[in-house]
């Protein structure tokens, strides 16, 4: 373990696990580094050390050193390190970006050295279970950075690449046990930094997957808890209600608010006290200590509406302070625009402080979109709950920094949601390049993908191609069917054409009311060269939309570019196919 010199926060907390630690007394020496305190907790084998080190501090190596009876019984080397301050660091994700999920087990096995690991609670690894490991890892990324840049990928975001020594089915990585330690099934914490600058050589950012809320039940300090209250106990099991509504509620009782926040989230993952200051200080500095020692650009927090509102909205001031660039988004899988906008900064009514939380997993959005797409035209039905959610963009501070998706680890895949018609994954696909937002798009989408989450595993399928001896490499055109290259190019051609478009990175988006069961949008800057009209008609019938309605944002166009196709067409009575989204370049 190690630390760094020029923090902005000069405090830093140790601690210490020894059997019977807590009967040493405990002294250090080195120049700008101060021991304040030491701290004993219940059990006897925990220590924690409360250090400063000020601006001056330089980086070294020194001795802490632990005594009984006046007698040193065990000295440890610790370090710290200057800061990388090197240019392309902690970039930051924003909504010029498009972000590529995968999960590292089932994506591309690299170095099949590391399929099993001796010693760790699994050893089991079959490919034919959709349960056990089956030995993606992290150099099966980097031998695939190419693929996803061709692709129009700029940043990746794996689920947790951290230690999961469970005995079973942690190969999704939401149950971890050592906090500091890359997963030896997926490599090691020099690989994962080695990960995060070639991706940074070619171009491409890093999103780190966080967990706050809870643990695996085999993490070295549930197995011996530095004190009771580390956890959120209850006199018999009691798991979470999954109700943010309580959160939220002016009208909530107390105890359903507790169940939620305080509750478990399924019995092998222990649920953390964040109202507890040792946990608090042991998360925080874990997720400083990562993004300072890898240098990625951005987080993804799980379950966040589980987690204690006081502390996120510290831990977010905490973490800017030291990396004012860095972007974070948190998951709210809820039902309501208004429920995603609660957990936002800036949103303090009735809360009476800021979350200080960038965006969110914008799940409303995404319901809406297939609403748009499988739905039945209504006044509040099909196509028109796509233009009513975005019309409560303004419960947002900033829409633009929402996380927007079609599917992701959790639930069924996009394609299998349209009933796998190809008609309706262009319009979707066509929908989330274009929107407000920063699109994320879950791993083999490109490739049509597909199967329900009931049961999880099948929509966790190895990506072909990923192992070697696999029957098909869909990595490569040779290996794809016909119908999964025009996937992979339709989306490769939306992807890097939204790399260019100043319009779809930055612009605003203004909306019209639907009408003839056609929706319409446009993604514009100041400057009307390069404006983006977006044109959905979800019906089985061929449209012809006039222009003239639209001439706020389109005085002085004569023809547009398709942007998918190609061609040139003049800019008036347009023709809309059945089941299609056009995407229009102004000219």
């Amino acid at each position: 373990m190690f630390w760094f010199t020029g923090m902005h926060n000069p405090k830093l907390q140790l601690l210490v696990h020894g059997e019977n630690i807590a009967s040493s007394s405990v002294s250090l020496t080195y120049p700008g580094v101060k021991l304040l305190k030491v701290n004993k907790v219940e059990n006897p084998n925990y220590l924690f050390l409360d250090l400063t080190i000020a601006p001056a501090a330089k980086a070294g190596k020194f001795p802490i050193n632990f005594a009984v009876n006046g007698k040193k019984i065990f000295t440890y080397t610790y370090e710290l390190k200057n800061r990388d301050k090197s240019a392309g660091r902690i970039q930051g994700v924003t909504n010029k970006d498009f972000i590529y999920l995968l999960m590292p087990d089932r994506f591309s096995n690299g170095d099949k050295s590391n399929d099993v690991v001796q010693g760790l609670a699994e050893t089991a690894l079959n490919r034919d279970s959709m349960y056990y490991r089956h030995g993606g890892d992290i150099q099966g990324v980097i031998n695939h950075l190419d693929y996803l840049k061709d692709l129009g990928i700029t940043t990746i975001w794996m689920t947790p690449e951290i230690e999961n020594d469970m005995p079973h089915a942690s190969y999704h990585g939401y149950a971890v046990t050592n906090h500091y330690k890359i997963d030896p099934r997926y490599g090691t914490n020099a690989l994962y930094k080695k990960y995060v600058e070639l991706a940074h050589a070619k171009g491409l950012k890093v999103i780190k997957d966080i967990v706050h809320n809870h643990i695996g039940t085999q993490h070295w300090f549930y197995k011996d808890l530095p004190m009771k209250s580390w956890l959120n106990q209850w006199p018999k099991y009691t798991q979470t209600s999954y109700r943010d509504q309580t959160v939220m509620d002016i009208h909530a009782s107390a105890a359903d608010r507790k169940q939620m926040l305080d509750g478990w989230f399924v019995p092998s993952m222990p649920d953390l006290n964040q109202r507890n200051p040792y946990v608090q200080n042991y998360l925080t500095q874990n997720h400083i200590w990562w993004i300072e020692y890898a240098g990625i650009d951005g987080l993804r927090l799980d379950t966040y509406g589980y987690n204690d509102p006081v502390y996120m909205a510290d831990w977010a001031l905490k973490v800017q302070a030291e990396f004012p660039h860095l972007s974070v988004f948190g998951e709210t899988l809820v039902t309501a625009v208004a429920n995603q906008a609660f957990f936002t900064g800036g949103n303090t009514v009735n809360r009476g402080f800021d979350t200080h939380l960038q965006g969110i997993t914008d799940a409303t959005l995404k319901d809406a979109i297939y609403e748009g797409i499988n739905g039945k035209n209504g006044w509040v039905d099909g196509i028109n709950r796509l233009y009513a959610t975005l019309a409560h963009d303004f419960l947002y501070k900033n829409p633009n920094t929402n996380c927007i998706f079609l599917d992701n680890h959790d639930m069924s895949r996009f394609y299998s949601m349209v009933d796998e018609d190809f008609d309706k994954y262009k319009m979707g696909m066509s929908i989330l390049l274009t929107m407000r937002g920063i699109p994320q798009m879950y791993y083999g989408t490109e490739i049509l993908m597909k199967n329900f989450s009931n049961p999880d595993g099948l929509i966790r399928s190895d990506f072909p191609g990923g192992w070697e001896g696999d029957k098909k490499d869909k990595f490569v055109a040779d290996g794809r069917t016909n119908k999964e290259n025009e996937a992979f190019n339709f989306v490769k051609t939306l992807a890097n054409f939204r790399k260019n478009s100043a319009a779809l990175q930055t612009g605003k988006l203004m909306q019209f009311v639907p009408q003839d069961d056609i929706y319409v949008y446009f993604r514009y800057n100041a400057e009307p060269k390069g404006t983006v009209m977006v044109v959905v008609n979800n019906t089985e019938k061929e449209k012809t939309l006039n222009t003239d309605r639209f001439a706020e944002r389109t005085t002085g166009i004569t023809s547009a570019k398709n942007v998918i196709t190609g061609e040139n067409i003049e800019f008036k009575n347009i023709k809309v196919p059945a089941k299609t989204t056009l995407v229009l370049e102004l000219n």
